[in-house]
C-alpha cells in the first residue's frame, strides 16, 4: 500500500501557549497554524511521525498539500517549518491555504542535469540559486524547475532569463525587470598548473619589493 506523504491529519487545538506545545511536543505531536485566503487562522496539531516523514520528501516543500482538518479537506502549502538545533525534532509549522482560482508565489527547487557534460570539458559548475521564487496557479505549480546544462560552454552562466519555466509558471524575480535577471549557474574553467605558478611568481615579486 503506497503512503500518500501530501496527504495529512489534522486536529484544530484549543490547548494554547509554550506549556501546551511542550506537552504536545511530549506526546508526539507537532503544533501547528493555517492561515490565508482572508479567512481565521486555525491552530492545529498533526502527529511528529507522519510529518518527519512527509518533509522528507523534496517535493513536499513545492507540492500542493491537503490537510483532513476533523476529516475535511483543505488544500494549502507549506510556508515554514522550525526544527530543533541539533534534535531530529519539527518544532512547528505554519500552513497558508490556497485556493484553485488564485495564483500562488513560492519557491520551487532546481534540479540540474547533464552536468557531467560539462565537468568533461574540464570546467567546474558553481550553482548560484538552488531554487526559484514562481507565481503560478495551484494547478501548475511544479515539484522542481529543470535546468538542462548539457550545451553550457566554459565561462557561460546562465541567467533567470535563460531557464524555461512550465507552462503557466512567471519567475517572481524577472516579474520586478530585467536588472533582477538573477545568475543561476556558471561553467568556470578550471584553474590550470599554469595559473598556479603565474599566481605565485607574482606574490613573490610583490614579497621583493
Amino acid at each position: 500500500m503506497m503512503i500518500d506523504l501530501f496527504t495529512l491529519d489534522a486536529e484544530v487545538r484549543t490547548d494554547l501557549g509554550k506549556g501546551a506545545s511542550r506537552r504536545l511536543r511530549h506526546a508526539n505531536k507537532v503544533p501547528a497554524i493555517l492561515y490565508g485566503e482572508g479567512k481565521e487562522s486555525i491552530s492545529l496539531t498533526l502527529e511528529h511521525k507522519n510529518v518527519l516523514r512527509a518533509q522528507q520528501e523534496e517535493a513536499f516543500y513545492s507540492h500542493v498539500l491537503t490537510l483532513k482538518i476533523d476529516g475535511k479537506p483543505v488544500e494549502c502549502l507549506i510556508k515554514d517549518m522550525q526544527r530543533h538545533p541539533f534534535k531530529n525534532i519539527i518544532m512547528h509549522l505554519d500552513f497558508i491555504r490556497i485556493d484553485a482560482k488564485h495564483a500562488i508565489s513560492t519557491n520551487a527547487p532546481i534540479h540540474f542535469i547533464n552536468e557531467e557534460n560539462v565537468i568533461k570539458l574540464g570546467a567546474s559548475v558553481a550553482h548560484h540559486v538552488t531554487e526559484i521564487a514562481i507565481s503560478c496557479l495551484p494547478k501548475d505549480l511544479p515539484e522542481f524547475i529543470e535546468v538542462d546544462l548539457a550545451d553550457l560552454e566554459v565561462g557561460q552562466t546562465l541567467h533567470l532569463s535563460d531557464i524555461k519555466l512550465p507552462k503557466g509558471v512567471t519567475s517572481d524575480e524577472l516579474a520586478k525587470g530585467e536588472a533582477h535577471d538573477q545568475a543561476v549557474v556558471t561553467a568556470n574553467a578550471a584553474k590550470g598548473k599554469g595559473d598556479d605558478d603565474e599566481e605565485e611568481a607574482a606574490t613573490e615579486e610583490a614579497a621583493t619589493e
